[in-house]
Parts: C-alpha cells; structure tokens; sequence
C-alpha cells in the first residue's frame, strides 16, 4: 500500500489560541490516507467552535478526562491507522511529514516505530533555543537504549509507530503527568530499535502555559528519573541520569532568570 492509513491524536483543553495552527499542520500534509482525532477535555475558551468548523474532517470527542494521558488513550482506542501518533494542540507538523513517515515504513517493513527531528518554537512560531535542537539531533542520529536511559533526547511530536505496537505494548500509562511519552520509548526502546528520519518532522511549542513553559522543570525532571529508574537499576546510568538532571535544572533556572 502506497499510501498506509495514518491516525493523528490530539488531546487537548482550552487551547483555542494554538489548536487552529495544529489542526492546519496536520491538512497541509495533503495525505490521501488520514484519519484525524482530537479529544478534548470539556474546554471552555473556544475549542469547540473551532472543531465544529471542520465537519466531519474530524472525529472529536468533548467530555471531562483524567488528563492528557487519558485523553490520548481514548483516541488510540477509536484509531484505525496502521500508523499511529499523537500532537499536542499547541504544536506543529513540518511539511511532508506524513509522507516521509509512509515512505520510511514502506522502505523499512520491519522497522516498528520511527522518529524525526523537532525543532522548538514560541508563541509566535519563531525557532527558539536551537543549541538544545542541536545536542538532541546528535544523539537522534546514534541511537543507543543506554544514553535514552540517562537523557531523554527524542522529541514526542516527531514520533510515529505501527500498530502492533500498541497490540503488544498497551498504550500510555496515564499515572505519567509529565513523562508519558519518555515511559512510553523506554517500554518499547528496549525491544526494538527506531528507525530515524534525518529530518524535521514537527515543532515543539514552549509557552507559559504549557507544561515546559509553566516552570515545572523541576518536577518534570523528577518525574523524568523514576521513569528511567523502572528500566535500569544500573547504578552508573542513574548516577548519569541524576548528573544530566542536575545540569538541565541549572541551565532552565538561569534562562527562567535571564528571561524576566
């Protein structure tokens, strides 16, 4: 099949200012073979009226949710793509996205799931903080489960997996607040190797009221530490995880301060 049947998830809760973009992100792909989904949380501020614009475009679903986790997994059940992946409402797909994605499944049957590049944006959809691009794309390029297990460097929106995936792994575990997506690369990582798309796949929104951009980093790093300590009791990548924390916290504090 030239063209597999992708499904795309988006949960999201009152983002009325950054859902639009997403939603266009995801038609300019042009794709023959979409199916696309958004659960929202029972927002306020506009969402649904939005949604309503594009009819039947869109299977979506407005009803009170445990959270994102949950909302994504209730999309994933209503999924029926043979490729499956998930954006928030306040990021972005790169054009062609879609295609490379089939194209690279086509290429590479036995390849489970894949990754691309992200780049970061703000508000305003300018590229912000490209040295943390940077080091990320490096370590994209030489995938290896040890350096996943002390630094989390795969950006969500630019993964996508088959299936079967979801058949053999379950789907996301909804207790992760912050680290669903890193929980979720580290069950499946550890089986099977992703294959890499050495280009931009999508764009990873920071702004205030995101998660990222809220000043939460440290309870996300946290969080992001008892994910890797269920995978490894290996006393030297934890010793690294907790190193690698240590300077990422450091680094966030001072662009918090330098950015007031």
């Amino acid at each position: 099949m030239k063209y597999p049947k992708i499904s795309i998830i988006t949960p999201t809760f009152n983002q009325a200012k950054f859902i639009e973009g997403t939603i266009k992100s995801v038609f300019s792909q042009n794709y023959p073979n979409l199916e696309y989904i958004v659960m929202d949380g029972g927002s306020t501020d506009g969402t649904l009226g939005i949604l309503k614009q594009y009819g039947s475009k869109i299977i979506w679903r407005s009803e009170k949710d445990r959270g994102q986790g949950e909302a994504i997994n209730k999309g994933l059940r209503l999924a029926t793509g043979q490729i499956l992946a998930y954006i928030n409402s306040d990021d972005l797909y790169e054009k062609e996205a879609f295609s490379k994605v089939a194209d690279f499944f086509q290429k590479n049957p036995k390849t489970k799931w894949v990754y691309g590049k992200c780049k970061i944006i703000d508000e305003n959809d300018r590229e912000i903080r490209p040295w943390v691009t940077a080091y990320k794309n490096f370590f994209l390029r030489r995938y290896n489960y040890q350096a996943l297990l002390v630094l989390d460097y795969i950006s969500q929106p630019a993964v996508f997996w088959k299936r079967e995936i979801i058949d053999e792994f379950g789907l996301f575990d909804e207790r992760e607040y912050y680290e669903l997506d890193y929980e979720y690369w580290l069950r499946i990582g550890r089986k099977y190797r992703p294959g890499f798309i050495n280009d931009y796949l999508a764009s990873f929104r920071i702004h205030t009221q995101g998660k990222t951009g809220r000043g939460e980093f440290t309870r996300h790093f946290w969080q992001e530490f008892e994910v890797a300590r269920k995978y490894t009791r290996n006393p030297a990548l934890l010793f690294l995880h907790l190193l690698n924390f240590s300077s990422v916290v450091t680094t966030y504090t001072l662009l918090k301060v330098l950015c007031r």
